[in-house]
């Protein structure tokens, strides 16, 4: 049975992600770059090259992640010698810079953003609806409200049930089911519906 469009929804976005980043790091030993080099550091060191220095807390920003999401990349930055970091302000603020190894990167970092972009619209001409502009979207839906609340917004307050959208009724007989047991009553499995 295939899923529907909300069915194993995360699942779903991991592989598309996973089949994206995967792709281009293919591609990275044909462009010179390091062995371990991820593509989530490609927007790290163009960001710190056009900006000099910043916070972890100003990167993440930039990049439009979580401040944690910064703060790991950089770590695993920081192990292969693409950046280094410095004390801030105060004691928990950390400066990140990137490193000259990273910064004869960049060449070949500028060669793999265009070529990326580029291959990122050919993708989009082939959808009925451009993916950048959707999962743009989508991201402004979650910060108006975040799936927390969706999710909590399902769930009965007795027993812990879930509503099935397409259903109404308070028992099991009519389509409610434990919150952490997706269709076909699989547990544990964490995926949101």
């Amino acid at each position: 049975m295939s899923p529907t469009s909300t069915d194993l929804l995360g699942t779903r976005l991991r592989h598309l992600l996973e089949l994206l980043d995967g792709d281009l790091a293919s591609l990275y030993p044909a462009l010179g770059l390091p062995d371990g080099f991820r593509p989530r550091f490609t927007p790290v060191v163009r960001t710190l090259a056009a900006s000099g220095a910043l916070s972890i807390r100003d990167l993440a920003v930039r990049l439009g992640v979580t401040h944690s999401a910064a703060s790991q990349t950089v770590a695993r930055m920081t192990a292969q010698g693409l950046v280094e970091l410095a004390p801030g302000a105060d004691a928990r603020q950390r400066i990140v810079r990137l490193t000259p190894a990273a910064r004869e990167l960049l060449p070949a970092l500028d060669t793999e953003w265009a070529a990326a972009r580029a291959a990122a619209h050919a993708l989009e001409t082939e959808l009925p609806y451009p993916l950048g502009r959707l999962v743009d979207e989508a991201l402004a839906a979650l910060r108006r409200r975040p799936m927390r609340e969706r999710i909590a917004a399902e769930l009965s307050p007795d027993q812990g049930r879930a509503r099935d959208p397409g259903r109404t009724g308070d028992g099991p007989a009519d389509g409610t089911r434990l919150a952490d047991s997706p269709p076909g009553g699989h547990r544990g499995t964490g995926e949101p519906r």
